[in-house]
């Protein structure tokens, strides 16, 4: 199974639409979104392409294929558009006999992690930086943000495939790559 990691869309239509195109291209089985999708957040500035409702009726498009959780900056009135489950805090998938502890990351992370055991995966978005390692035998992923990345990283989402997870730009250039052995 493929899988395609994105985090905080933050309402931008334009990057959404960039995201989608690689999901298409990428042939992800899913694309699981790790939080904050519609709105921008007080802390951040308005997106490129900022339209909440726009970015609603291309997810509800791809509802069928999307595995979701719930950031800090999204609601239970989000819920009440989208067509598919986000409002949880963490979920859980099952990957290529490992555990994959999908969650936003302002409750759980590398400094409160989730009873996870050796081999596992805690995958989260919300602080829009690349992650990709290995800490006590539990990998840390973190796809960076879709469209309002920090610290000079570039737009970015996460695959993962064949115990490979690789984090790439929106070129197809791979920023991080790390193998789960």
């Amino acid at each position: 199974m493929k899988l395609m990691f994105i985090s905080d869309i933050h309402g931008s239509s334009y990057y959404i639409e960039k995201a989608i195109e690689k999901f298409v291209e990428e042939k992800a089985d899913y694309i699981v979104i790790l939080g904050d999708l519609l709105y921008h957040g007080p802390r951040n500035p308005l997106p490129e392409g900022y339209n909440p409702s726009s970015v609603l009726s291309i997810l509800n498009n791809y509802k069928q294929k999307i595995i979701s959780v719930r950031g800090n900056c999204d609601s239970e009135v989000d819920q009440m558009v989208l067509e598919f489950p986000m409002m949880n805090d963490y979920t859980i998938i099952f990957n290529e006999n490992r555990r994959i502890f999908a969650t936003h990351g302002h409750l759980y992370n590398e400094s409160n992690m989730p009873n996870i055991e050796d081999g596992d995966i805690i995958i989260h978005g919300h602080t829009h930086i690349p992650v990709t390692k290995k800490v006590n035998n539990i990998y840390i992923l973190n796809p960076g943000s879709i469209s309002l990345p920090k610290e000079n990283n570039p737009n970015s989402y996460g695959v993962l495939e064949d115990n490979t997870f690789k984090i790439k730009d929106f070129n197809n250039n791979i920023i991080k790559e790390i193998q789960l052995l």
